[in-house]
């Protein structure tokens, strides 16, 4: 269990590193895993407030909140910069970190052509490996990817064994959160850094997680947003399919099976993406390199219909900016499912840094009635969806 004791980490003198998440698809902030069952990411207090309060119908469509934790920004022996939490007392028990850290072996392989100075530089050694510039590599729209950890296995018969792949999306996250935290504190003060929210990892039971990381709604900005920032949000919306359908694409990562590897996606192609388009990357979101895996279409629709239920209930809430995940395992059995089981999928709303409700901290706006954005966007999600399952 890697958990360190240590008599500068707090009350408690225990320690837990927080491993770079390697399915973290969209957003910006930093997604860090905590053990096999729990993420973490950059405390806001408004989010907070929001899983704290959470409607009971909403449950099961939101990550499990497993509450905070403090984090510290700390050096190791060799020289490179990483997180570490502090966790609280009530949270020792559950949580442990998994020995064989696949995420950590990446991270400091990628680190050690990193820099003495502050600013690591992980993502250089990441790009050479590929043969590709570190812009091309984090954010080309098209990106195959099976790096490995450890080196490849051989079955009885000499055959190489599966290999596993990972998105740097997450890892660009990450390279990006340290290098800020870096110029905001000081080398003295790196232990203030303001703690974290520990929520579900909704993938952790997918051995190869396909993920689709959605913007919903036709507004993206909060009811706190500068002129600017609104500005801003407002023209993303316009000239994308955040306009015309209420959804777009934040991200995606799709396993391979000819290839074995995970097809890549940011939200740089998300946003170029016409109506068209959309439709056709979410066929390609159910493609496995070999067929369409059309036995997922009726598990996700059920479960998106149910959503659509709640949200359709949820009076004054605004789930500005928020995203919505749509999740299965692109590791299938033998021929599929079994006859007649359902395949395993998930749907799940995320991000709700920039969510209202009736209650919330911002009491001068308060809207009636749900939110008909992102209504508007889950129907025309439904839609197209059931479009593809009668083959049109």
């Amino acid at each position: 269990m890697v958990v360190l004791h240590s008599t500068d980490t707090g009350s408690n003198g225990v320690c837990v590193p927080l491993e770079p998440f390697l399915h973290q698809v969209g957003g910006h902030l930093s997604m860090l895993q905590y053990d096999a069952h729990t993420v973490c990411k950059p405390l806001n207090s408004q989010e907070q407030k929001f899983y704290e309060s959470l409607p009971l119908a909403m449950r099961c469509f939101t990550p499990q909140y497993k509450g905070t934790i403090t984090v510290h920004l700390r050096r190791d022996s060799r020289g490179h910069l990483g997180l570490v939490a502090n966790p609280l007392k009530e949270n020792l028990e559950p949580l442990q970190v998994s020995p064989d850290s696949r995420a950590v072996a990446i991270w400091q392989t990628l680190q050690q052509t990193a820099s003495s100075g502050s600013s690591p530089r992980p993502l250089a050694q990441l790009a050479h490996s590929l043969k590709e510039s570190t812009a091309k590599v984090l954010l080309s729209s098209d990106c195959h990817l099976s790096m490995q950890a450890s080196p490849q296995e051989e079955s009885a018969d000499g055959s190489q064994v599966e290999r596993r792949g990972f998105n740097p999306w997450g890892l660009h996250c990450h390279q990006a959160h340290l290098t800020r935290l870096c110029s905001e504190y000081p080398e003295d003060k790196r232990h203030l850094h303001p703690g974290f929210l520990l929520l579900e990892n909704v993938v952790s039971q997918y051995k190869q997680p396909c993920i689709l990381d959605l913007k919903m709604g036709t507004r993206q900005h909060g009811d706190d947003a500068s002129e600017e920032k609104k500005a801003r949000h407002m023209k993303k919306c316009a000239q994308s399919t955040s306009a015309c359908l209420g959804v777009r694409i934040c991200g995606m990562q799709v396993y391979q099976t000819d290839k074995k590897s995970f097809l890549c996606k940011d939200k740089y192609y998300g946003r170029k993406l016409s109506e068209e388009g959309f439709r056709q990357a979410l066929s390609q979101f159910l493609h496995n390199g070999i067929r369409l895996r059309t036995e997922l279409l009726e598990p996700i629709l059920r479960r998106l219909q149910a959503l659509l239920t709640v949200i359709r209930s949820q009076s004054s809430y605004r789930f500005y900016s928020s995203s919505l995940l749509i999740i299965y395992d692109g590791q299938e059995t033998t021929q599929g499912s079994p006859s007649g089981a359902p395949a395993k999928v998930d749907v799940r709303m995320i991000d709700f840094a920039h969510a209202t409700y009736k209650g919330s901290w911002n009491e001068h706006t308060t809207h009636e009635g749900p939110d008909p954005g992102y209504i508007f966007g889950l129907e025309n999600l439904i839609g197209i969806l059931q479009d593809l399952q009668e083959g049109e």
